[in-house]
């Protein structure tokens, strides 16, 4: 007998015919004998609509006393989602039982909207296991050590599943999920793209952090941290699919780096539309200007990205970084206030019209001259780099946003991605 995590999206929860459709997938798995935890997000479309809610009534400058509040409301999806979910189960003859993050619980910090998860106490969940039933815990939330719901941001129910496959040693975390797996990259963007069977954990995280959206970062990170073994795959198959071969199906994240996955020097390209650019121009060329204009933006839980600064002239230089679009308005105006007069700078400008392509393999490390193949593709299409990034497994550039998808599809095929993986 072995324990599963499953984790189901929100598309996967969309309608009551689709949960009664993860109910009998899941009863399967707990009939062939397996002990079961289900992490549900809520129904596709109702965060979104619950935030809308909120933000209708917020007053013009949000407190921390409404995102408070604003964690109380977006915590009510995946409540009603965990126990649609536990009548579906019951419905289908098994036993089982749903609980919200705080009756597990699961401790977070109070960072509100963007909470951190500090500890799992199993004890509950596992003597329900152990009777017999299938435990459905609510993703994306949790509580704090005042009392108070929070939640992980968006997309934190993957995080809530690795967590809870990580405390309870699960022997693997399964992501049920609108595709069959990782792919080169964006299908839409490539009809060409092709599924990985499996794709190291270093290049997983790579992608969750450069703009895939299959999984969220912060699930990828705590499986690396735990050694938590995870498989991307669909919840749009059958749901009668041989248990067998469900379980080999899809993408699996693995933490061995065998010598079929080095073959490919690079096995994905991630893209990320979601970035902004801002630059602090005329500011001081010394030392500490770098730590003077980010530490203020760290302060404000504002994540920074790529980051430049520009040849000094006359005793000044241009700084630059990316923010996530959501934050840009927020980090103009913090710098406008308070680092632009600090500093003594020209101005701060904001460009919007602006991506992030990336090519990301773990075969980079023992391959040269991979980075100048890249910008001579882009060269060739005419597309102009404006800042660059680089790891040991992956190297980023930022562009005009309109060349996302002609970049995109240049560096796909220049790089031999729509060709059948070696046997």
């Amino acid at each position: 007998m072995a324990l599963f995590v499953h984790k189901y999206g929100g598309t996967s929860m969309g309608s009551t015919e689709r949960i009664r459709n993860v109910a009998k997938r899941v009863a399967k798995w707990a009939r062939a004998g397996h002990q079961v935890v289900v992490v549900p997000s809520a129904m596709s479309g109702e965060t979104n609509r619950l935030l809308a809610l909120a933000k209708d009534l917020a007053p013009a400058r949000a407190s921390a006393a409404f995102h408070r509040e604003q964690d109380m409301l977006a915590a009510t999806g995946e409540q009603a989602s965990s126990a649609l979910l536990a009548i579906a189960l019951q419905a289908e003859g098994m036993e089982a039982v749903s609980y919200a993050g705080w009756q597990v619980p699961i401790r977070t910090d109070s960072s509100y909207t963007k909470a951190r998860i500090e500890s799992i106490d199993d004890k509950r969940v596992r003597a329900d296991l152990d009777a017999g039933r299938v435990v459905i815990i609510t993703g994306f939330q949790g509580i704090d050590d005042e009392g108070n719901i929070t939640t992980l941001g968006r997309g934190g129910s993957d995080t809530s599943a690795v967590a809870v496959a990580a405390a309870m040693k699960a022997d693997e975390c399964l992501i049920y999920t609108d595709v069959d797996g990782v792919y080169t990259t964006d299908p839409r963007v490539v009809p060409q793209a092709r599924r990985l069977k499996s794709v190291s954990f270093e290049e997983m995280l790579e992608m969750a952090s450069l703009g895939s959206k299959v999984l969220q970062i912060r699930s990828v990170e705590f499986a690396g941290k735990y050694k938590v073994p995870m498989r991307v795959l669909s919840s749009f198959t059958p749901w009668d699919i041989d248990i067998n071969e469900e379980a080999k199906s899809g993408t699996l994240i693995t933490f061995e780096e065998d010598e079929q996955m080095e073959q490919a020097v690079v096995s994905g390209i991630a893209f990320n539309r979601d970035e902004t650019k801002i630059s602090v121009l005329g500011v001081p060329d010394k030392p500490g200007i770098a730590y003077q204009i980010l530490g203020p933006v760290a302060d404000a839980n504002i994540e920074v990205d790529v980051i430049i600064q520009n040849i000094s002239k006359d005793g000044r230089t241009d700084f630059s970084f990316t923010v996530n679009h959501n934050d840009h308005a927020r980090t103009l105006e913090l710098l406008r206030e308070k680092v632009v007069p600090a500093l003594g700078a020209q101005e701060v400008v904001g460009d919007t019209a602006i991506c992030k392509v990336s090519i990301v393999g773990i075969g980079m490390r023992s391959h040269v001259g991979v980075a100048a193949k890249m910008f001579r593709v882009l060269s060739e299409e005419g597309i102009n780099i404006q800042m660059i990034s680089t790891s040991e497994i992956k190297t980023s550039v930022v562009i005009e946003d309109k060349y996302l998808e002609l970049a995109v599809r240049a560096l796909h095929k220049a790089f031999d991605l729509d060709q059948p993986a070696a046997a």
